[in-house]
């Protein structure tokens, strides 16, 4: 379990640094996650290392959304008032991010399958 913690926390730490060292304009969290998926990808770490404690993490997940789901409530007024933008902010956001997934799956794929047909070419 320690062994779990220090690698996550390690990656969040790395991110923190990168982001207070480099001025970077992304979550030092969303940087973490990227150093951890690149150590995951590149078997520096190996998955049974953080295994326990990413799913009880991933288990207790809607723990997390409480807090600002309280805090949203302080602010009831202020979505009612403008509630037609934040709808429409939402449903073209939304929009936006399924048609970029979309994309950036079919060009991962097709990358994918042109590097498998590289590795083993159909003997003729």
């Amino acid at each position: 379990m320690v062994r779990q913690c220090f690698i996550l926390f390690g990656c969040l730490a790395l991110g923190e640094i990168i982001v207070s060292a480099t001025g970077v304009k992304l979550p030092a969290s969303i940087i973490g996650m990227l150093i951890l998926t690149l150590l995951l990808k590149v078997k520096v770490v190996k998955l049974e290392w953080v295994r326990g404690l990413t799913d009880f993490l991933i288990a207790n997940l809607g723990f997390f959304f409480v807090p600002p789901g309280v805090a949203l409530m302080l602010y009831f007024d202020l979505i009612k008032a403008e509630i037609v933008p934040i709808a429409l902010a939402t449903l073209l956001s939304t929009i936006i991010v399924l048609l970029i997934t979309g994309h950036t799956h079919q060009v991962v794929s097709k990358g994918e399958h042109k590097v498998r047909k590289k590795m083993h070419p159909k003997k003729q």
